[in-house]
């Protein structure tokens, strides 16, 4: 058998035709890099968590549509148009299941969102309407070019593993983080703005969630690839 870990990959709907599944490439060639098997889970019922999570070894929140804010108790902003129920009560089981098990999480993008909505946090759901002086944190290119800075702060593990205090991202977002959930701390903000980049659990073996895409960049150096280096060794 192989030594290498199995890492599940969530998967979302095609946002053009709600009845295909859709992954970007980038996310498994991430993990399958780093030294990861990648297998990819496709949205289930709730409870069908825990047998999927029997069956692997680390756990990748992908990126996709906005997280139902009903879950966080809000009325939805006009800008929340694309909510797909089913996806948002699969990943929710999965988070929490896996936190409960201390199954290594890295979370991106909307899985960091849904991370934060798992432990009982809320969201900003448009960063434009609803904050002030803030950077475009969505403007148009390609997806692995750099849009601002972001501030990685002293002592977390997130540091440790970029061995950098400031990093620039992409960037693909107009949701973010605003009360955190439950043992989550920040571990990064952007840094012209302040809205929360990354976030992590210290009582967990490795859960850590960050806004922007690392997974466009696995082909283009060695930037943000020691995330998914260092979920295939928690895991």
């Amino acid at each position: 058998m192989s030594g290498r870990p199995l890492i599940g990959v969530t998967i979302g709907y095609n946002p053009r035709d709600p009845e295909i599944f859709w992954l970007r490439d980038d996310y498994v060639r991430s993990v399958e890099t780093a030294g990861g098997l990648p297998l990819v889970l496709a949205p289930g019922g709730p409870g069908d968590a825990s047998d999927l999570l029997d069956r692997v070894d680390g756990l990748v929140l992908t990126g996709g549509a906005d997280v139902g804010p009903h879950l966080y108790g809000e009325e939805a902003h006009p800008t929340v148009i694309q909510v797909l129920p089913a996806r948002d009560a699969f990943e929710l089981a999965l988070t929490r299941e896996a936190l409960s098990r201390d199954l290594p999480i890295l979370a991106i993008c909307r899985g960091h969102q849904v991370l934060n909505v798992a432990t009982g946090g809320t969201l900003i759901q448009d960063i434009p309407s609803q904050l002030e002086g803030t950077v475009d944190h969505d403007p148009e290119g390609e997806r692995w070019h750099p849009a601002h800075d972001v501030r990685i702060l002293p002592g977390t593990r997130l540091r440790g593993i970029l061995g950098r205090d400031e990093v620039a991202v992409n960037s693909f977002h107009h949701q973010a983080v605003k009360q955190l959930g439950d043992g989550l701390v920040v571990s990064a903000v952007s840094a012209d703005d302040g809205v929360v980049e990354a976030v992590e659990r210290p009582a967990s073996r490795f859960v850590l969630g960050v806004q922007w895409h690392p997974e466009a960049f696995w082909d283009k150096g060695p930037a943000f690839q020691p995330l998914f280096e260092a979920l295939v060794r928690a895991s």
